[in-house]
């Protein structure tokens, strides 16, 4: 159960991995960059959820999916960012 900002932390270090394991390829930043992604996709997943009507305090699993998502939705825009700028 993340209990705080410090378990959407870890488990951002958790999503940013499995961002990389659905999304893999190059990215500019490397491991460190996606992982940094996993960990704001984390927090912007934290404060979206109850927004649009998702409980995620009740279970462990839906924080992890919840996390992923957002990590995976990060790291999709980045590269759009990135591919425009190159």
């Amino acid at each position: 159960m993340p209990n705080g900002l410090l378990g959407w932390l870890l488990i951002g270090l958790v999503a940013g991995a499995l961002g990389k394991l659905i999304m893999p390829g190059k990215d500019p930043g490397g491991i460190i960059v996606t992982i940094l992604l996993g960990i704001a996709g984390a927090l912007v997943a934290r404060f979206l959820a109850p927004l649009i009507g998702i409980n995620i305090v009740d279970s462990t699993w839906q924080a992890y999916a919840a996390a992923t998502v957002g990590a995976v939705v990060l790291l999709a825009l980045y590269r759009l960012v990135i591919a425009r700028r190159t």
